[in-house]
């Protein structure tokens, strides 16, 4: 316990406490110009408006910021630009997993030295790792770096899935293992957690549809998508969550479902960044194998967010 002593007593510097792992962080998109090269100001843009909406955290180089696609430069410009833009005023919870834990590692210690206050490791994608391969994997991790550690368990992309018991494992070993995104749809797994573990580890929901079950059950946010749109919007639930207004959140988690709805329609992120440029935030742009949302989409993505404009005070042309 010793190490994640020193680091949680650390205050900024590259420290993220488990207190500051709750609300709303946003896994940000990653904006492409029209040549095709990362959009800085446009990724500028979109960190100002999440601070001004309200989230408490930034998660730059997730599943839903194109990270298979963007280069090792690329992904250490991105976090290097949303530290700077944040400038210690929310955490920094960088992506840096991979299906290969050597990777993982330089990943994490790159991203914390461009300035991430910790890093998000998805379970190892395609190579299908047994739960003790999970469990050696993020051990790795958590020997190499001296910095707290998100997992992002995500069946649907990665095919495995952490289960609890290797989680309360990977906790009694590594105690700079401070949180999970739960994107496994499983409410039950977030309540087995919690009961087991308690405050040991902060579950933060993965799936916005899901935040206002995860979080009776005990979780302490959402890590979203539908927040890179209207972050004051996804802020407000978890804000009245945290603060005891049930009924607050219910009603305005009821109000977002068809824009939480509409984000998966098409491959994330297409539909999220077709909403941004419907609102004039950026170019609908996605790199291949992604493809920009079809028309189809794009209009139940116009209606959705005509029918959310007097909640965001944003308006579709």
């Amino acid at each position: 316990m010793a190490l994640t002593r020193r680091i949680l007593a650390r205050q900024g510097g590259g420290a993220m406490e488990k207190s500051r792992l709750s609300g709303t962080f946003t896994a940000l998109v990653t904006p492409f110009d029209a040549s095709g090269a990362v959009d800085l100001q446009a990724l500028d843009a979109l960190v100002d408006r999440q601070l001004a909406g309200g989230v408490g955290g930034l998660v730059p180089c997730g599943t839903t910021g194109e990270t298979p696609t963007l280069s090792v430069e690329e992904q250490l410009t991105v976090i290097r630009r949303v530290a700077d833009r944040a400038a210690g005023r929310v955490p920094i919870l960088a992506g840096t997993g991979s299906y290969a834990t050597a990777a993982t590692v330089d990943h994490s210690r790159r991203a914390l030295e461009a300035g991430a206050d910790a890093v998000m490791i998805v379970m190892p994608y395609y190579n299908k790792p047994s739960q003790a391969g999970m469990a050696a994997h993020v051990g790795a991790v958590a020997e190499a770096i001296e910095a707290p550690i998100v997992l992002y368990d995500i069946p649907g992309r990665s095919v495995v899935s952490l289960d609890v018991d290797t989680t309360e494992a990977i906790c009694a070993r590594h105690d700079n293992v401070i949180g999970l995104k739960d994107a496994s749809g499983n409410v039950l797994k977030c309540q087995e957690l919690k009961r087991r573990l308690g405050d040991r580890l902060t579950v933060m929901c993965g799936d916005d549809g899901l935040t206002l079950g995860m979080m009776a059950c005990g979780a302490s946010g959402v890590i979203s998508v539908s927040s890179n749109v209207l972050p004051e919007a996804v802020s407000d639930v978890t804000t009245k969550l945290a603060a005891g207004d049930f009924a607050g959140a219910r009603a305005a988690h009821l109000a977002l479902l068809p824009l939480h709805g509409a984000m998966f329609v098409e491959p994330n992120p297409s539909p999220c960044k077709a909403a941004a440029a419907l609102l004039g935030h950026m170019r609908p742009d996605v790199r291949l194998p992604m493809l920009p949302v079809g028309e189809a989409t794009r209009a139940r993505l116009r209606e959705v967010l005509i029918g959310l404009a007097a909640l965001s005070g944003a308006a579709t042309s």
